[in-house]
């Protein structure tokens, strides 16, 4: 798949106010297996919960149960990480089978979304053990086992979803980047490129775009690019070159160094994409036997410290994108269900998904909030809205924030698909805002603000329609923006893009709503001093 082809992704605008979280310790059991309630956001009709299990023993708890009670005005619409079940305003909680067991020293992180405002629970136990249902620890509990006022530093900060490895990074939001492996080819980007420009410190995690799907099964997508093309030493990210008898070589082994170089960075294989998402139903007719294949080329003995995990970008389940898909709503939340048993709690299992916020839309045809409880984090592609696959217009920005008065379709912004997620049950924490270095154009344009008329895609160095950021910033520079994006017009042509302006404004937009952080594609689109990268991370702050 080349992103840069159509991704059909595709809300309204209500938009939730974050509080800053207040842990309220609820709960202490079981010897020093300790529990804290964290209100990570409260927007008045609905809030947002964490709820951390601390091991504070010096032995592995194999499993949890977690009983309370909810005030009067206040139920849990949806929750992730754990089995819920309720009689009334009673819960339970118990630990996800494919949870591990907790060692000692160690968290687990799950929460829920509520109605109503947040309240504190009641009558917690855990294991059985009476919590007290105060806001301070018994006295009786040991000091080096209670867990302070603020959040644990064990376990991810509360604007962050909860993962059972949390990455390090400023602030706990995520950076996440495309790495597209057919860019060693004309592109000439490579692994280095990722160093030299500083975007490795930046950046928390790389996607390797894409391996394949055909036949329901994880394979390689590009072995020589992947694994096989030699390094010379000027081109390689340590300066040392690879040898003809090594037993690694290609980008795996260049994105090995470059882990080494930067510790906190961590790397997920993804999957399918545009082109290769149809395998993606027969691998939902056997989930488990995907699953397998997929633990088995991402494990495999040559790469297993190269990646952190796997990425499903599949386009799109019970829809259409390039194929269509009738899997049906449950298809996605069963293949994520498998790869999620099968890679065990520690891996990183992440997903791109469609963006259509619109009624009816991709959104709607599939369970994406069933699954989160076993995805780190999704993330709605909130780019390629609009663009000269309409040849004839109406000229349109492909990465609105919001909606705007004229916009072509409504629900195709990136807001609309937030809200639509979050309305579902998908915690913001766990969605990621899209944000493309690149912009998509047309020629024969006369009008320069959107919504005129055009007769074609404009040129562009790889593909018509398309070009980076890199190139445009110099060749067609920003004259306007419009829903939170920009647009320029040069003679006929009429691009839209980013901009690290707009991108500010962007994560400022995702800092408000608790998002987890964001995402990009891809990294190749960048200046070689990484200006997007750096708006990103510090617009996030």
């Amino acid at each position: 798949m080349k992103r840069s082809l159509r991704r059909a992704l595709w809300a309204g605008a209500v938009v939730a106010v974050t509080v800053a979280a207040v842990p309220v310790t609820t709960a202490f059991g079981a010897g020093t297996v300790t529990t804290t309630f964290t209100k990570a956001q409260d927007w008045g009709t609905g809030h947002e919960t964490r709820v951390t299990v601390t091991n504070g023993s010096s032995a592995t708890v194999t499993t949890w149960r977690i009983e309370f009670d909810l005030p009067s005005g206040t139920t849990i619409s949806s929750a992730w990480d754990a089995d819920v079940t309720s009689s009334g305003n009673h819960y339970v909680a118990v630990k996800k089978s494919w949870a591990g067991g907790l060692a000692p020293g160690a968290s687990f992180s799950w929460g829920y979304n509520g109605s109503g405002a947040y309240k504190a629970p009641l009558n917690c136990t855990i294991n059985g053990a009476a919590c007290g249902g105060g806001t301070t620890p018994p006295t009786t509990t040991p000091p080096t086992t209670t867990p302070p006022t603020t959040t644990p530093p064990t376990t991810p900060p509360p604007t962050t979803p909860p993962p059972t490895t949390p990455p390090p990074n400023t602030g706990g939001k995520k950076v996440v980047g495309y790495f597209a492996e057919w860019g060693v080819y004309a592109r000439n980007y490579h692994v280095k490129n990722i160093q030299t420009s500083g975007s490795a410190a930046k950046l928390t995690h790389i996607l390797y775009a894409f391996g394949n799907t055909t036949g329901g099964r994880c394979s390689i997508g590009d072995s020589y690019a992947d694994y096989e093309k030699a390094y010379t030493a000027a081109d390689s990210v340590d300066g040392v070159a690879d040898t003809w008898d090594q037993p690694l070589r290609g980008s795996f082994n260049q994105l090995r160094k470059l882990k080494q170089l930067n510790p906190h960075l961590k790397v997920i294989w993804s999957f399918g994409g545009w082109t290769w998402s149809g395998g993606f139903t027969q691998a939902a007719q056997n989930p488990a036997a995907f699953a397998e294949s997929c633990y088995n080329l991402v494990e495999d003995p040559r790469w297993s410290d190269v990646f952190d995990g796997i990425d499903v970008d599949w386009e799109y389940p019970n829809a259409c994108g390039l194929s269509c898909d009738t899997s049906g709503p449950n298809a996605f939340k069963n293949v994520i269900s498998a790869l999620r048993s099968k890679f065990g709690s520690n891996a990183l299992v992440t997903a791109a998904i469609t963006a259509d916020g619109s009624n009816g839309g991709k959104i709607d045809a599939t369970d994406y909030a069933g699954a989160i409880g076993n995805l780190n984090w999704l993330m709605p592609m909130t780019y390629d809205y609009f663009g000269a696959f309409n040849a004839q217009g109406p000229t349109a920005p492909h990465s609105p924030l919001t909606s705007y008065t004229g916009i072509p379709q409504q629900g195709f912004n990136s807001d609309a698909a937030i809200q639509k997620l979050k309305s579902k049950g998908v915690p913001a924490s766990k969605l990621l805002l899209g944000i493309g270095f690149y912009g998509r154009g047309w020629t024969g344009v006369t009008q320069a603000a959107p919504g005129g008329s055009a007769t074609g895609a404009a040129p562009g160095t790889y593909e018509a329609g398309i070009e980076d950021y890199k190139v445009l910033k110099n060749t067609c520079p920003a004259t306007g923006t419009i829903a939170g994006t920009a647009y320029a017009k040069c003679g006929s042509n009429w691009w839209s893009y980013d901009t690290p302006s707009t991108i500010n404004g962007k994560m400022t937009y995702a800092n408000n709503q608790g998002l987890g952080g964001a995402f990009f594609w891809e990294l190749s689109g960048d200046t070689s001093n990484g200006e997007l990268i750096g708006a990103i991370k510090g617009g996030l702050g």
